[in-house]
C-alpha cells in the first residue's frame, strides 16, 4: 500500500555526512564524542544528582568508552545523535545534549541534556541546547523536537522554557527511575515557532 505522503527526512541525512561540530553562545562548542572523554563522564555519573534524574549509572571508565562506541554507531544508524558540550578554549567537558528516538520519516526527535556538576546554573544547558534545536529544525529539516522530564526536575523545566519548548502537558506515571515511577513534563518545538 502506497503512502499519501513523503518521508519528512530520507535515510542518510544524518549518515550520509559527518557527525557536525556545533558553536553555541557563551563559548561552547557541541562536538561528536572522542574516546578520550570517557573518563570524564564516568566521573559525571558519580554524582548523586544524576542518579536522581538519569536511570544509568556507570560502573567503570571502560563502561563508558562502550558507550561512546555505541553513540557513534547510533549516529551512523540514524538513531540517536549524541554531541559533547565543550568550552572552546579549554575544551573541557561542561555536558551532553542528544536527539534521541529519531523518527526520520516522521521529522521528529527527543532533546536530551545533562552538565557537569561545576557547569549547572551557569546556562550551559540552554544554550547548548539552543544550539542543537537550531540545527535540527533550521538546517537538518526536523519538523518537531520533544523535550521530556520528570516533573519534580525544576531545573530541566527552566531549560525547556528558556529554550522555547512550550509545555504541552503532563505525561502521567511515565518513566520509571530507581525511586518509582515518574510524571513527566512534556515540552516541544516545531519549525517555524
Amino acid at each position: 500500500m502506497p503512502f499519501l505522503i513523503s518521508p519528512v527526512l530520507t535515510p542518510g541525512t544524518l549518515a550520509g555526512r559527518p557527525q557536525p561540530t556545533l558553536p553555541a553562545d557563551g563559548g561552547l562548542v557541541l562536538r561528536p564524542w572522542r574516546a578520550g572523554d570517557a573518563p570524564a563522564v564516568y566521573e559525571v555519573f558519580q554524582d548523586p544528582v544524576m542518579h536522581q534524574w538519569h536511570a544509568r549509572a556507570a560502573d567503570s571508565v571502560t563502561e563508558v568508552g562502550d558507550w561512546i562506541q555505541e553513540w557513534h554507531r547510533a549516529w551512523k544508524g540514524e538513531r540517536e545523535a549524541h554531541w559533547a558540550v565543550a568550552d572552546t578554549d579549554s575544551d573541557a567537558l561542561l555536558g551532553r545534549v542528544a536527539l534521541r528516538e529519531l523518527r526520520l520519516d516522521d521529522g521528529t526527535a527527543e532533546v536530551a541534556y545533562w552538565t557537569v556538576p561545576a557547569a549547572r546554573g551557569r546556562g550551559v544547558a540552554a544554550r547548548a541546547t539552543t544550539a542543537l534545536t537550531q540545527w535540527a529544525l533550521d538546517e537538518a529539516g526536523f519538523h518537531r523536537l520533544e523535550l521530556l522530564h520528570a516533573v519534580r526536575n525544576e531545573a530541566s523545566c527552566r531549560v525547556a522554557g528558556r529554550t522555547g519548548f512550550a509545555l504541552e502537558g503532563t505525561k502521567r506515571s511515565a518513566v520509571l527511575q530507581p525511586d518509582g515511577w515518574h510524571d513527566m513534563h512534556l515540552h516541544a518545538r516545531v519549525r517555524g515557532d
